[in-house]
């Protein structure tokens, strides 16, 4: 969850929801989660996992820009 929250970060309003989802049908699928409970605490995590992932895209993204920013400006000779 963590890669796919760094693949799709820049659509962080569309990616948490659809990873949370995603990973609880897959625990799901898989027979790990098989009551409420279970599946509620597979979604904190699958959405926590995604947002980390989501996170450290937007970090790498605003400092590429910041780097950019700064070459950009920065005096010619």
């Amino acid at each position: 969850m963590l890669l796919v929250g760094l693949v799709f970060g820049r659509w962080w309003w569309l990616t948490i929801p659809l990873g949370t989802v995603g990973w609880v049908l897959a625990t799901i699928a898989t027979g790990a989660v098989t009551d409420f409970s279970h599946a509620m605490g597979a979604a904190a995590f699958g959405a926590a996992n995604v947002i980390v992932g989501v996170l450290a895209y937007q970090a790498i993204a605003w400092l590429a820009h910041a780097i950019v920013q700064t070459l950009r400006s920065a005096p010619r000779s």
